[in-house]
């Protein structure tokens, strides 16, 4: 039994633990790059922040074409999966990761505000590329729910009855469509 709870514990803290260490790692260099504010901080800063970046768009698409492939069988949403509401995900998790990408989201608007011009004077710095990290977060958190979210089988879609002039009985009411006299004109509403 020990061993069961270790490996359900387990389940998907790889993807929890890579949030972790992402986040520090984006927080380290930006604060870094934000307060001494040099050329070498500013580009370990900028470097770490587009790499995130990368990784959280790589995450977000794998976990984007497997959650489609998983709603075929399981009734799933995309607020489920990318924001981690709901049943498929742990509170554990959810906190945590949730956690993890309000962190990304401050540290990233914070250094950004507080050096909007470069070291020169000039309008902009390179601070403000860490507004892409929190995608590192969303993408992640897709991944998480995506492979390891418990979703509600699909329920089985309704049976289409067809009505005739004397309606349709109550037992059959589970979805009815009308039929159709003429074709559908390319602007026309369809009703």
């Amino acid at each position: 039994m020990n061993g069961e709870m270790r490996s359900e514990r387990s389940r998907g803290d790889v993807i929890v633990l890579a949030d972790a260490v992402g986040t520090v790692a984006f927080v380290v260099t930006a604060l870094t790059a934000a307060i001494v504010f040099s050329t070498a901080a500013q580009w370990v800063g900028a470097v770490t922040a587009m790499g995130l970046f990368a990784v959280g768009v790589f995450a977000f698409l794998w976990s984007f074409y497997n959650a489609v492939q998983r709603s075929r069988d399981e009734e799933i949403s995309v607020t489920q999966i990318y924001l981690l509401v709901g049943d498929p995900t742990p509170p554990r998790v959810r906190w945590t990761m949730l956690s993890l990408l309000g962190i990304q989201c401050v540290t990233a608007m914070a250094t950004a505000l507080a050096r909007p011009d470069g070291p020169d004077g000039s309008p902009g710095s390179s601070l403000a590329v860490g507004i892409l990290v929190p995608m590192f977060g969303i993408g992640l958190n897709g991944l998480w729910c995506a492979f390891n979210g418990v979703f509600d089988s699909r329920k089985e879609p309704g049976r289409t009855v067809q009505v005739s002039e004397k309606g349709a009985s109550e037992s059959d009411s589970v979805s009815v469509v009308a039929p159709r006299t003429h074709p559908i004109d390319k602007n026309e509403d369809h009703v």
